[in-house]
């Protein structure tokens, strides 16, 4: 009920004239040019516009991957900025009280948009015109297609990932009974989210493998990071000191940090290795963090792998991580190559920790077969061609 309240009386605050919410309306919630600037102006054939939430900044990579590897492809993202992100770059922002409530930014947007692209890309079943208390998803993707736009959506995990569904199959599941609170949230959210791509029949991306599972009628589009940015010169157990274990729990719950905790902290007793929890991080700190470990735990819930790992692998550390083999086959037919990332469960962790300190020949070259996988993968390359036909179907140069 109070939602409701909020949502009416939103609609009523939004109608009135501008200086009445000048007077009535704090600061934060209201839509100020200088805050919210307009969109980049594009001269391309092929205008392409990404939004609005650039997850783990994949949203901006997918933005440079096109510009980058399509000919006539111009691309902006625009991102719902947060007061706690980590400050992924991208091309526009909103603050996330005026893309909620604003429906002067929404219109002034919705303007623009439809103006200035020829496609765009809707990120995680949200509305990239704002007005949250009145708009929808389909009501924006026929006002985009009524304007001659081409629309797609992309998915990017837990907006899509059926906890229900990954609770039945994963054993490490954190959807489990008693783990997390979000659980029953996350079931409603993703179960009204996939109902919305059904009833849009649009092309849908998603980022992960992992998430063909629950859209098999989608494509994946590899998350994109930057190579050089995190390469290294540094060499994985390369030292005589005990290594150098790293694991960033971005989302505890979702990575296992509350299993791998307890056995990093005793082996860091045991001087077996030395534990480095990484948290409160921007993203520009990363390399440098990364360039000082020598092996990267990164998640054994999901059974997938993703940005944090590209990363890791970028910077040629060992990763080690749960990734399911729906996922490393995928990867194989998808791209011919195996996933260098070493396998892992919180059964076999401590095993397969002690066996490649104690013999470091025993994971070969990964570290050089990361960096290679990723060059190959995540580079924006293969993504771009993914986008091709969906950017270039309506236009020859």
């Amino acid at each position: 009920m109070p939602s409701v309240i909020y949502r009416l009386a939103a609609r009523a605050l939004w109608l009135l004239p501008d200086r009445i919410v000048r007077a009535v309306v704090p600061s934060r919630y209201r839509f100020d040019p200088e805050a919210a600037g307009p969109l980049p102006v594009l001269e391309t054939p092929v205008r392409l516009y990404i939004g609005p939430v650039n997850s783990a900044g994949q949203g901006w990579q997918w933005a440079r991957a096109a510009e980058r590897n399509l000919d006539g492809t111009g691309a902006v993202c625009l991102t719902i900025r947060l007061t706690n992100d980590f400050a992924f770059p991208s091309d526009a922002e909103v603050p996330a009280t005026v893309h909620a409530w604003s429906r002067r930014w929404a219109t002034r947007q919705r303007e623009a948009v439809t103006s200035g692209f020829t496609h765009v890309i809707i990120e995680s079943e949200r509305t990239i015109f704002g007005d949250e208390t009145t708009s929808s998803v389909a009501a924006e993707v026929e006002t985009l297609t009524r304007a001659g736009l081409r629309v797609a959506l992309v998915c990017h995990g837990s907006d899509i990932r059926l906890p229900s569904r990954h609770a039945r199959s994963s054993e490490w599941s954190p959807f489990r009974p008693g783990l997390w609170a979000k659980t029953a949230l996350l079931e409603r959210q993703t179960a009204a989210n996939a109902a919305i791509l059904r009833s849009l029949a649009l092309p849908v991306f998603v980022s992960t493998p992992d998430l063909l599972i629950d859209v098999p009628t989608a494509q994946w589009l590899p998350v994109v990071v930057d190579i050089d940015a995190w390469a290294s010169d540094a060499a994985p157990l390369a030292s005589l000191t005990p290594p150098v274990v790293a694991h960033v729990p971005s989302r505890g719950i979702v990575k296992g940090t509350d299993m791998l905790d307890p056995l990093l902290r005793r082996l860091d007793e045991e001087g077996i290795l030395r534990y480095r929890r990484i948290e409160g991080r921007s993203a520009t700190e990363m390399p440098e963090i990364y360039s000082t470990a020598d092996i990267v735990l990164d998640q054994f819930r999901i059974g997938s792998y993703g940005v944090a790992a590209c990363e890791a692998m970028a910077a040629g550390r060992i990763v080690v991580s749960h990734v399911s083999d729906q996922v490393r086959d995928h990867v194989r037919q998808a791209t011919g190559l195996e996933l260098p990332i070493v396998q892992a469960t919180f059964d076999t962790l401590e095993e397969v920790l002690r066996a490649i300190i104690a013999d470091p020949g025993s994971v070969g070259s990964a570290g050089q077969a990361g960096r290679d996988f990723v060059r190959a993968v995540h580079d924006g390359r293969r993504s771009a061609e993914i986008l091709r036909p969906f950017l270039q179907a309506q236009w020859t140069p």
